[in-house]
């Protein structure tokens, strides 16, 4: 690949990035609420300050280079398939998916496996459903009723739901983290949760033995009926079959929405009159995070013409050349937005045609770069006390999001886990 030309370099073509942080954060801190500025405005008027930039370039051309990157065919592919998960996961709750699946996982758990076993399930119902808040909010009050029965610490079991929802979404194949990851790398699935999967692997299983000792044997036997219905559970299990067996996602999904409506007529959970509106809400439910994307690709794209882009993988280069070095730059390109968007989604999107240039330079495998951003990008949402997951489950549980750090044992694995991945890869001879 040809060296950029440093002329084209420009660092103040990334304060469109900057501007969105000070804004996201800064309302954020200023009103004691993360989530009342929202990120669509934040992010909207990032997009007229990377359009107000560079003077010497005609507004006309600088808005066709943001239509262009709306326009991209990955991000239009990102979008629909966002709404085609929406339409599942929705169809698959309203079918008793969700009711069921939890209450099969609990009926299988021992007694004294009460922790490890919440775990477990937290890492199974998220891969199943593509989201980890949706996991936090099925389990974290089933939780919060076992710390009250048994005196298991609520910030430790609560954690315990949380590590779980963290391993599934990272790893599923209709989270919007999955798909943003390998739409911006360029690779297939199935070959991104196989790379993510050997990294991950050896911190879920450590996570699970420090859960199960922890808890010291503490056990709870369910007093509630734990009813389910396992065709309503079939869903989920082929959804998760067929990405594994590596079928092609938007049949995977279109499958998925078939199979739930299937399931929810037969068993009479979904009436056939529910069955468009429930389909409709399901995408209406990720018509933000669409927007989102398009608005965040259109500020890549301008700051790739400005020279944003070019800034970047200069300096990676000079600071973090070669094959391993690179591949902390784009954990840490990732895990820097992540912090400041508190939105791993986000992070993923902005930073992913950055680390898609890194990997490219420096002959990082695609499915190797989309897990390093899904994974660096679930590190630090899985740590950060004002993410959407910690404030959900303290809120459901009654505690507050800082109380669960010490708990949250399998983020800070994933990171060692990744990072000694990194250390001891070995660059896989192919044309770059």
């Amino acid at each position: 690949m040809r060296e950029s030309n440093s002329k084209n370099e420009n660092a103040w073509a990334l304060m469109p990035i900057g501007l969105f942080i000070v804004i996201y954060v800064g309302v954020g801190i200023a009103l004691g609420d993360f989530y009342a500025m929202p990120m669509t405005l934040a992010l909207l008027v990032a997009l007229f300050a990377a359009l107000f930039q560079n003077k010497d370039e005609a507004f006309d051309k600088k808005l066709a280079a943001a239509a262009s990157g709306a326009g991209d065919a990955n991000i239009i592919t990102m979008c629909i398939i966002y709404l085609l998960a929406g339409a599942f996961s929705s169809t698959a709750e309203a079918a008793g998916g969700v009711s069921s699946t939890v209450n099969m996982a609990l009926s299988f758990i021992p007694p004294d496996f009460t922790v490890t076993g919440l775990f477990i399930m937290g890492c199974f119902i998220s891969m199943a459903m593509g989201t980890s808040v949706g996991t936090v909010v099925a389990l974290t009050p089933i939780a919060a009723e076992i710390s009250q029965k048994t005196g298991i610490s609520m910030p430790f079991i609560v954690g315990a739901v949380v590590c779980g929802a963290m391993f599934g979404d990272n790893l599923s194949f209709i989270s919007d983290t999955t798909i943003a990851a390998v739409r911006t790398q360029g690779c297939n699935m199935r070959d991104k949760f196989r790379a993510n999967f050997l990294i991950v692997l050896p911190a879920a299983i450590v996570t699970a033995l420090i859960f199960y000792f922890a808890s010291d044997g503490s056990g709870y036997v369910p007093e509630e009926d734990m009813s389910y219905n396992i065709i309503q559970v079939i869903p989920y299990l082929s959804v998760l079959i067929g990405a594994l067996c590596g079928v092609n996602v938007f049949v995977l999904l279109s499958g998925g929405i078939v199979v739930s409506v299937a399931a929810g007529v037969f068993t009479g959970s979904l009436e056939p009159m529910r069955i468009f509106p429930v389909i409709g809400e399901g995408m209406s439910g990720m018509y933000e995070i669409a927007i989102i994307a398009i608005i965040a690709s259109c500020i890549s794209a301008v700051i790739k013409k400005n020279g944003g882009f070019e800034w970047v993988l200069s300096f990676v280069n000079r600071r973090m050349a070669g094959y391993r070095a690179s591949q902390y730059g784009i954990a840490v390109l990732v895990s820097l937005l992540d912090l400041a968007t508190a939105n791993n989604t986000i992070a993923i999107v902005l930073a992913g045609p950055m680390a898609k240039r890194i990997s490219e330079k420096h002959g990082i495998q695609p499915e190797r770069s989309a897990s390093l951003l899904d994974i660096f990008g679930s590190v630090i949402q899985g740590i950060l006390p004002y993410g959407a997951q910690l404030m959900t489950a303290a809120k459901l549980a009654g505690i507050t999001s800082v109380m669960m750090l010490p708990s949250m044992f399998y983020p800070y694995l994933m990171c060692i886990s990744a990072v000694l991945f990194i250390a001891f890869s070995k660059k896989k001879e192919r044309e770059i």
